[in-house]
């Protein structure tokens, strides 16, 4: 099994790439951090820790980091994931004393000081790797892997024209962070997420499986829904997160170019991510940029991970794609 430390802001599609997860046997999550960007921070940890008891796995620590990015103030995407961030549809928890702990930065740099098997995926804005590289400047290095959701390459952004919203939230952390590793940065930006839309089909097969996962992500997606469609006339919803899950387990799915990355700091393209393709500025690559997707892979291995008992359905549904 592959170790790994969940970095997420939850969040609809944080919220299913951690059922994905927690769904996969070749995964053994050790802790998840949880960092400020769709949600305040505390929230995104409420929504991590449902997750977790949706799951029965409230044996998985949860860590909070800082509620603001390096430097910029904190905006959050409640306007399309909904005031509590999974789509204002679930009644309100309480969660246990002890359940959701503080010192997201702290459990970062321990786990990877003690293990050199760890890898990380990252799911929202890089707050919390950047303040342990500012506290340990190696630390990063120490990572088997590092994989993340953000950036834009050859499309356009989803919270400007150029920037998508993890990297726009905090681009300082951005560039602390590719500036201190070792080993290119797997990411999965929105050139390859755009592509794995849930649509009305794999919604309805949702809502007929009659099961309480199916059924948390068929609600919590309905907000989703209603976005996508007055902000892009999309029918279903762009479900960003799992794809990064899905690709640590099963790197094959994408294809893309070993380059590399900076992201702009202030101004207009504030958040915009740049990328050297051709090397043509002759600088250390740090990114592999994955340009390519295969979606039919994705959704096989998406439903037969969340719900193996349903693998004819599974399969029925899929052969519509």
């Amino acid at each position: 099994m592959k170790r790994i430390v969940i970095d997420c802001d939850p969040g609809i599609d944080d919220s299913l790439a951690l059922i994905l997860a927690l769904k996969s046997m070749e995964l053994d999550i050790v802790g998840i951090t949880i960092c400020a960007g769709n949600v305040p921070v505390e929230l995104g940890g409420i929504n991590a820790y449902r997750v977790l008891k949706l799951l029965k796995r409230e044996d998985i620590p949860i860590y909070l980091g800082d509620n603001k990015p390096i430097k910029k103030e904190l905006v959050t995407a409640q306007d399309t994931h909904g005031n509590d961030g999974i789509g204002d549809v679930l009644p309100e928890i309480t969660v246990p004393k002890g359940a959701i702990k503080l010192g997201a930065v702290d459990f970062l740099i321990e786990t990877l000081k003690e293990s050199e098997d760890i890898s990380i995926i990252a799911l929202g804005p890089m707050t919390n790797l950047a303040k342990a590289v500012e506290r340990e400047r190696g630390i990063l290095k120490r990572a088997k892997r590092i994989v993340s959701m953000g950036g834009a390459f050859r499309t356009n952004g989803n919270c400007s024209q150029v920037a998508e919203f993890n990297y726009w939230v905090d681009p300082e952390s951005v560039n602390i962070v590719f500036e201190n590793v070792d080993k290119p940065i797997e990411l999965i930006p929105l050139d390859v997420t755009r592509k794995i839309v849930l649509t009305p089909n794999y919604r309805e097969y949702l809502k007929q499986m009659k099961n309480e996962v199916a059924d948390f992500i068929y609600n919590i997606t309905g907000f989703y829904v209603d976005f996508h469609w007055m902000q892009e006339r999309t029918l279903g919803c762009v479900i960003n997160d799992p794809l990064a899950v899905a690709y640590f387990i099963e790197p094959e799915m994408c294809s893309g170019v070993l380059t590399h990355l900076e992201c702009v700091e202030s101004g207009r393209a504030i958040g915009q991510t740049l990328i050297d393709i051709g090397n043509f500025y002759r600088r250390d690559t740090n990114v592999f940029i994955n340009t390519e997707v295969n979606e039919k892979r994705f959704f096989e291995l998406f439903f037969n991970s969340v719900f193996p008992e349903n693998k004819k359905d599974n399969e029925l549904i899929l052969k519509g794609y």
